[in-house]
């Protein structure tokens, strides 16, 4: 398990209408406040003001193909030549980090091969390093080196 210190910032949200939104800092839009989105929010700001992962490295939510099936990956991080170094699956706080959670990030992993593999719910994160063709558990997640 890799613990997550969140910053004292936070997601900015707003009423809009009868719902409630979040502003997106990466995709810089308002989106509908889901328990996943809020999730994703917040390890947004995790990358972005603990470990200081530059927002022009990451993407959020973009279309990729798994076979012929079209799949969305939540968070993809980047390093400087835009290869992708870190791919985070977010799930809801009350959706438990299980081996199916697993099985979907790795199918994604086929397609986006990034070092680095994150599954968090908010409270927990997974993590695992590629090391030649193995997956091995980590324990913390690197801030970005320039």
């Amino acid at each position: 398990m890799i613990e997550i210190e969140y910053p004292q910032k936070k997601p900015v949200i707003r009423q809009n209408n009868n719902s409630e939104e979040i502003f997106c800092m990466i995709r810089k839009k308002w989106l509908l406040l889901t328990p996943e989105e809020w999730v994703r929010q917040n390890f947004l700001l995790y990358l972005t003001e603990v470990l200081k992962y530059p927002s022009a490295l990451i993407a959020v939510e973009k279309q990729f193909a798994l076979s012929d099936v079209k799949k969305r990956f939540d968070i993809v991080v980047y390093n400087n030549l835009m290869n992708p170094i870190i791919i985070v699956e977010c799930k809801e706080m009350n959706t438990p980090i299980s081996k199916s959670t697993l099985q979907q990030v790795l199918q994604y992993y086929t397609v986006i091969q990034s070092r680095f593999i994150l599954v968090t719910n908010g409270n927990n994160t997974v993590g695992f390093e590629r090391i030649e063709n193995n997956l091995q558990e980590i324990v913390k997640i690197d801030p970005f080196i320039h």
